[in-house]
């Protein structure tokens, strides 16, 4: 090609050729010859390789993107399929249920208080001894008492011949009728000093109030007590009950007699029943909770103990027609959850919002719908629109721990590239 250029005094310069076909050649950089190298000729050189060079680049950066196409398709095989395990997205039951620790309690506690003073004799029973009505837990020696006793059944007998001997000399008009009442109303005050004390005098043997279990022995023979001071402690170990704080927000869906399951720390892999014995009805205005009262039922309960941590599972509700999928699934936080569904065989993401979780599974509330498929394992190496490839779920025991395992292709069932699994 010729090009031609005046300068300003009105000259012709030389005709210039462009050397060199291929811009690579030796002869390429010397685009320009017998040009003369004036101020103002280097200023219009200039100007051409500033115009030029953007059209000499763009030819380079596609001569090299021809030469490798395949670049753009992950080398000669297209992209690295990811190997992926699904599960579908199925409607099951899912029970909503809260699991609370409280201690196992006697259904009753009774505390022993000594009711006179004075010192203990005897005292005939120790921790965990049964004992029934009316038995006789200890003695108080009161000498002071029994003498008082032995004074108020003398006078009693002299009021009680006084009356007597009174009404006979009445018959004879000797004494008066107001003479007779007045050793009559002697008789009976003499009868009642009498009884009070024999009534004190019993108290002197501490007596079990009901049928049950010493709990606490606190005293020992000799020791001096107080009126009021407590002795034992009597439990009715016969019925076992744990009390909970239930929130105000559960409350509404338990029953009276309701039956529960308990599990308890002390007898590890073993599961106890129950049932709801009492809902109190106020809540602690603070913690907005309720006290709910678990008794225990069966006979398996004979092997508990009071003070045991028993761990008490409610069922708050229940349904058959939850979407279910599992766990593993779900990916991110909390406020930002998601999971891949594979569609025509390309994933894509798609925000959830989650419910109750069951048994390795959780149920979707919305973002999903029965029949969907989604990616269980390798959500983590997955993009958008990008090629899969579905293995086979790993054995239980050759199965990695962890939140997501990546799958391993070991058996590779079906390929999702471009088009449904097979």
């Amino acid at each position: 090609m010729e090009l031609s250029k005046k300068n300003a005094n009105g000259t012709l310069f030389k005709n210039v050729y462009l050397q060199g076909r291929d811009h690579h050649s030796a002869a390429g950089p010397n685009l320009l010859q017998n040009f003369p190298m004036t101020a103002h000729n280097r200023a219009l050189a200039g100007a051409f390789f500033a115009y030029a060079m953007p059209f000499l680049f763009a030819a380079c950066s596609g001569a090299s993107e021809a030469r490798t196409p395949a670049n753009a398709q992950g080398g000669r095989g297209g992209p690295t399929a990811t190997p992926v395990e699904i599960a579908v997205a199925e409607l099951g039951r899912v029970s909503r249920s809260t699991t609370l620790a409280g201690i196992i309690e006697p259904v009753r506690v009774v505390g022993v208080n000594a009711q006179l003073a004075g010192a203990l004799g005897t005292v005939r029973v120790l921790e965990g001894a049964r004992v029934g009505v009316g038995d006789t837990l200890a003695s108080i020696i009161v000498p002071e008492l029994e003498a008082q006793l032995q004074a108020s059944e003398a006078a009693l007998d002299f009021a009680r011949s006084t009356v007597e001997r009174s009404e006979e000399l009445f018959k004879g008009r000797i004494v008066t009728a107001a003479e007779v009442e007045r050793d009559r109303a002697a008789l009976a005050a003499a009868r009642s000093t009498k009884d009070a004390l024999s009534a004190r005098l019993g108290f002197a043997h501490v007596r079990a109030p009901m049928a049950g279990v010493v709990t606490e022995r606190l005293v020992e023979t000799g020791d001096i007590v107080s009126p009021n001071q407590r002795l034992f402690t009597v439990a009715d170990v016969a019925t076992l009950l744990t009390r909970v704080q239930v929130s105000e927000l559960e409350v509404g869906a338990l029953e009276m007699g309701q039956s529960v399951r308990l599990t308890v720390d002390a007898v590890p892999g073993e599961e106890f029943t129950g049932r709801i014995r009492r809902i109190f009805p106020t809540a602690d205005s603070t913690t907005r909770m309720i006290p709910v009262e678990v008794m225990l039922t069966g006979a398996s309960t004979t092997r508990l103990r009071p003070g045991y941590t028993a761990r008490t599972t409610f069922r708050l509700q229940s349904r058959d027609d939850a979407l279910l999928i599992p766990v593993r699934a779900v990916q991110g936080g909390a406020g930002s959850l998601s999971v891949f569904v594979v569609q025509e065989g390309k994933p894509s993401r798609r925000v959830v919002r989650t419910g109750a979780e069951v048994d390795g599974r959780v149920e979707i509330l919305e973002g999903l719908s029965a029949g969907d498929t989604v990616i269980v394992a390798g959500a983590t190496e997955v993009r958008d629109g990008r090629d899969i490839r579905i293995v086979q779920p790993l054995a239980p025991e050759e199965a990695t721990p962890g939140p997501t395992p990546r799958a391993a292709p070991l058996r590779d069932t079906a390929t999702a590239k471009g088009g449904a699994a097979r």
